[in-house]
């Protein structure tokens, strides 16, 4: 962690305390972006930082192995949750957090999201597809006539979901979500 200058002792005790805190909770809650609790550690850490730091500084600072903290920075830089920077003068990689969590929440639902809805729009179309091949085969036979509309109204249902899903995703995209839930509600605003 990064020291602090100009204070008691007494005082930076309790801003390292606060700072844990937020680091611990950070990390018990990044399962929700499918990172471990190490690397949750690791952004809440960087989080605190007033400075871009190095795979070494992160290294020393949270006492991991270099191969896991390039794979933690590699995994944070993917998600878009970490940027790589440029600092004049440094020769090593740089690294500072996204300090917009609206955006990374945004781009970390919307990457998972659009390939989720890619993988099963392709199913359902495809399944569409052979089940109206099927019933273009056997116009006559009416057991299997009921099967096949049954199933057809069913992916018929799940691909309107998609489809709203995909208008969802473009939402957050373009940053028209904000239009309908703005990041501050005119209650925060007067606190």
């Amino acid at each position: 962690m990064e020291q602090l200058q100009n204070i008691s002792l007494d005082q930076e005790l309790i801003i390292q305390k606060a700072r844990k805190r937020v680091i611990e909770s950070i990390g018990k809650n990044m399962d929700l972006y499918g990172i471990t609790q190490s690397i949750g550690h690791l952004y809440g850490m960087l989080f605190f930082q007033n400075k871009p730091m190095t795979l070494d500084d992160m290294r020393e600072a949270m006492e991991m192995s270099k191969t896991s903290m390039s794979t933690g920075v590699r995994t944070l830089v993917d998600l878009k949750m970490v940027n790589k920077v440029w600092e004049k003068g440094s020769r090593k990689d740089l690294y500072e957090v996204e300090m917009d969590w609206f955006q990374t929440f945004s781009d970390y639902f919307s990457l998972k999201w659009r390939k989720a809805l890619e993988i099963n729009l392709s199913s359902l179309n495809k399944s569409k597809k052979e089940l109206n091949q099927l019933n273009q085969q056997y116009p006559d036979d009416a057991a299997l006539q009921v099967i096949l509309q049954t199933d057809l109204d069913k992916i018929d249902e799940a691909i309107r979901y998609y489809q709203w899903l995909d208008r969802l995703i473009d939402s957050f995209e373009t940053g028209d979500i904000f239009n309908l839930i703005p990041k501050d509600s005119p209650q925060d605003q007067t606190n």
